[in-house]
């Protein structure tokens, strides 16, 4: 799992990504497709046709970051968006959940009971 700080927006692109694509490849598709600055400080996830690979671009102090995922079992789910968006804002559960492979859409949140 990424250890990042606390706030920190994820984009899940919605598209499939040809995944040889690389830093500036994966740059190109936050700038014009997404229409995001990398250098925001923002973690950009993608996905590969097949579903069974991730991609997650990071700028931290220095330079761009490039995880790479390969899922030894079983796939991950690409939200649709009823906008036909090309990407939707996650936090970090709802991303454990979703690299886990919970359906984002089939997940509830719960409120919390106050105190009386």
């Amino acid at each position: 799992m990424i250890g990042l700080p606390s706030g920190v927006p994820i984009f899940l692109c919605t598209e499939p990504v040809d995944f040889r694509k690389g830093f500036d490849g994966l740059t190109g598709i936050v700038t014009t497709a997404m229409n995001h600055c990398v250098t925001d400080g923002s973690l950009f996830l993608f996905v590969n046709r097949r579903r069974d690979r991730i991609k997650a671009l990071w700028w931290e102090t220095g330079g761009l970051t490039l995880w790479y995922r390969r899922l030894e079992q079983g796939t991950v789910e690409i939200p649709k968006t009823d906008d036909g968006s090309s990407h939707i804002v996650i936090d970090n559960v709802e991303l454990a959940m979703w690299i886990a492979g919970v359906s984002l859409k089939a997940a509830k949140t719960r409120r919390k009971r106050m105190a009386a």
